[in-house]
């Protein structure tokens, strides 16, 4: 199972995906994909005005502190925000999640225009 958090980008290639475009709807579905392993997790740190992708880092910081982290193989990040990124690799990988920086990926790409 593979999950994107971010506002602008999509995955390129055709190969399903769970899209979320909010910090809170990205915290939605990580809660409804609870008791799945999920593959891959996209993140971008800036999810458009003020939203930034820190309750969804919060909520996998609250149930790795919990003893019931996450069952996700690698958590990518891909923001274009490099402090930003930054601190989201420190503050996972301190729980002990998998984390790579995937930054300029060719995995992800910005939306075409409405």
């Amino acid at each position: 199972m593979r999950l994107l958090i971010d506002d602008l980008r999509d995955f390129l290639d055709p190969a399903p995906a769970h899209v979320a475009r909010t910090s809170a709807a990205g915290a939605e579905l990580l809660r409804r994909h609870r008791a799945e392993p999920i593959d891959e997790l996209w993140l971008d740190h800036d999810l458009g005005g003020e939203d930034t992708i820190w309750p969804v880092v919060e909520l996998l910081e609250r149930a790795a502190f919990d003893g019931e982290p996450f069952t996700i193989t690698t958590i990518y990040v891909h923001s274009a925000n490099p402090p930003g990124a930054a601190k989201v690799l420190q503050a996972l990988r301190r729980w002990g999640y998998h984390v790579v920086p995937a930054t300029n990926s060719a995995a992800v790409g910005y939306r075409e225009p409405r």
